[in-house]
């Protein structure tokens, strides 16, 4: 087989797209991350808030990954990054969800639209869908499917009716329909429906089981489903198998290890897990197949607990598409781009992920440690780095996230004074992060202070600004940060001014942009810096111009953005530029992105996961980290 794929070696070079897709298509010899799979609550026979984890390419013995708030045997479905429960015995409406590549309790989501227990879930990358169940009052099954976008808190929305009342069935997801298969309805059912994930609308037949039975656990890869274990009457062992790209009857591929019922399952692209169960004591059991060979399971190891539980993971059938952020090795530099804090209308904690080569909707990364808005940012191949801002009181605290690990903030240390609205935009290069200006109460400051990224500690004086202010863009080469706009009370301020990044020391006057404007959202490329949106006294602009950062002298018309907005948060890679959120008069998720070299007007990129003004911008391959 070719070894065509990028490796350690060479992965920072170009890529051929056809070269990967043969390796991953074909060939099958790219390199695929590990995935995690989580088995979260269940029955012991007391109702149990534990969740475990596995890496589903070893084997071994599963390890605590925290609790659910609320003691239930919920439904679980996931994406890339986050694993939600729902539902729950008795009856709930309750969703709950945690971040798979971290460990830790699980945190409120939303309701679902009707208290159900014993039901399914699943879905694709952006959408989970909870399907079927046993009604509130326990008297009856239910047709109900109630679907979230993942990335979101929220509530749940109608999504249509299965084909019939059933519960205690599972399913199995490809990246565009899930499959509802089996349950009791209340006799043992062995339907199989299907549904297109990102519509709306009611299931339709699909094909049958080989057994109607109840308690039966599915998962898959992106074209095999396998639904294993379940009850009859009488314990069963039998592992069914179908094409998810056909319609029919699904066939015998093996058997569990044991026969049990209400098992949880989760599944690589390579392998499908059942873990847990009942026989009907409850056990521990974890056993494996492998998607390519037909057979009998292998033993897996152990969960932490003996209960009946459910599954998911970040790599099942579902979300088997190509990101090379999420499903392999993360790049340093590859175009990532974090969206932290703001307010909408109260303090937020979210982070949102972009991926700037690729146009879409933002997905959920973490969370800082405290709700901010009006931060300041800075960030490294590695490392981005969020500063000062207000909370419940203006704040000099630094926190720090890595690119490649998704998850919250930890404690960075502290600026040398506490402020509020600094410049937004990266400033700094790979090794020193640069924070300027700022509200300090009751006016504005001029101080230039900064930070080695690699190294968490307190920031040091670097110099000041030409003109003390607030509300300022920032922009970078890998020599050079600059400044542009402004509020210095009472006016709004057209002056540009630099440093020199690796030195310490005043600023000097770089020139002037068109117009006086606060709130201004910067970015670069290395050669061109780009400043875009703000306010200009009475009204919010829409106007982008830009500055060559190796010369000096004033600005030049680029275009408009998509709409005119302030307080809005910028990021970049070497070719690109993004502007995130912001308000209009009201708060937005927009994204627009420019092709920093070619002037012209802003255009659509996708949404951030929630509408929020006053949030920072970060990448890990601004113009301060080219060359």
């Amino acid at each position: 087989m070719a070894t065509s794929y990028p490796d350690k070696t060479n992965a920072r070079g170009i890529w051929r797209i056809t070269d990967i897709t043969r390796n991953i298509k074909t060939e099958g010899t790219f390199p695929i991350g590990s995935t995690r799979g989580l088995f979260m609550a269940g029955n012991t026979p007391s109702v149990s808030t534990v969740i475990d984890y596995i890496t589903i390419e070893t084997t071994g013995d599963a390890s605590d990954f925290g609790d659910l708030a609320t003691a239930k045997n919920k439904a679980n479905l996931s994406s890339f990054t986050r694993g939600v429960a729902g539902g729950g015995y008795p009856a709930s409406n309750i969703m709950e969800y945690v971040h798979i590549a971290s460990i830790g309790n699980a945190a409120d989501f939303g309701n679902l639209t009707v208290a159900s227990s014993q039901q399914a879930g699943g879905g694709n990358n952006v959408r989970g869908i909870f399907h079927g169940g046993l009604a509130a009052d326990d008297s009856s099954e239910h047709n109900v499917m109630s679907y979230i976008t993942i990335a979101t808190t929220g509530n749940a929305s109608d999504f249509g009716d299965l084909s019939a009342s059933r519960r205690l069935h599972s399913n199995a997801n490809s990246p565009t329909k899930l499959y509802a298969c089996g349950g009791a309805a209340p006799g043992n059912s062995n339907v199989i429906d299907q549904v297109d994930i990102a519509t709306t609308g009611n299931a339709v037949d699909f094909g049958d089981l080989s057994l109607a039975r109840w308690g039966v656990s599915g998962s898959s890869n992106a074209t095999t489903a396998l639904v294993g274990g379940g009850n009859d009457d009488s314990n069963q062992s039998v592992i069914d198998q179908f094409n998810m790209g056909t319609t029919g009857t699904a066939t015998d591929f093996g058997d569990v290890s044991v026969a049990r019922f209400q098992t949880g399952s989760s599944s690589s692209q390579i392998r499908c897990v059942f873990g847990g169960g009942e026989t009907p004591t409850k056990v521990n059991t974890i056993d494996y197949v492998s998607f390519a060979t037909t057979g009998n399971a292998s033993d897996f190891g152990d969960l932490t607990v003996s209960r009946n539980t459910d599954g998911c993971s970040n790599g099942h059938g579902g979300l088997a598409v190509f990101d090379p952020d999420v499903r392999f090795e993360y790049i340093p530099g590859s175009g990532r781009a974090l969206f932290a804090g703001g307010q909408n209308p109260g303090l937020l904690t979210t982070i949102d992920l972009t991926h700037i080569p690729t146009l879409g909707n933002s997905t959920d990364f973490g969370d800082l440690i405290t709700g901010m808005r009006s931060l300041s940012n800075a960030s490294s191949l590695t490392r981005a780095l969020s500063a000062g801002g207000y909370g419940s009181d203006y704040t000099d605290t630094i926190e720090s996230v890595e690119f490649a690990s998704e998850g919250n903030a930890a404690d960075f240390g502290n600026l040398t004074r506490a402020a509020y609205d600094p410049q937004s935009g990266n400033v700094g290069n790979t090794t020193r992060g640069i924070f300027a200006g700022g509200h300090t109460n009751p006016t504005q400051d001029d101080v230039i202070q900064y930070v080695t990224i690699a190294t968490a500690g307190n920031g040091t004086d670097f110099g000041d600004l030409t003109v003390a202010r607030q509300g300022m863009g920032g922009i970078s080469s890998n020599t050079r940060g600059v400044f542009g706009g402004g509020v210095s009370d009472p006016n709004e301020t057209n002056t540009i001014d630099y440093i020199t990044t690796a030195s310490t020391g005043d600023a000097s006057d770089f020139g002037d942009l068109s117009a006086t404007r606060n709130e201004v959202s910067a970015f670069s490329s290395g050669v061109r810096g780009v400043f875009g949106g703000g306010y200009t006294s009475p009204a919010v602009v829409n106007v982008i111009e830009y500055v060559t950062i190796a010369s000096t002298g004033d600005v030049t018309d680029f275009g408009n953005l998509v709409a005119a907005r302030q307080n809005l948060a910028p990021a970049s890679n070497s070719t690109r530029g993004l502007i995130a959120g912001g308000t209009t008069g009201s708060d937005v998720n927009t994204i627009d992105y420019v092709t920093i070299a070619s002037a012209g007007n802003a255009a659509d990129f996708g949404d951030l996961t929630a509408s929020k003004r006053g949030l920072i911008g970060n990448s890990d391959s601004h113009g301060g980290l080219q060359g």
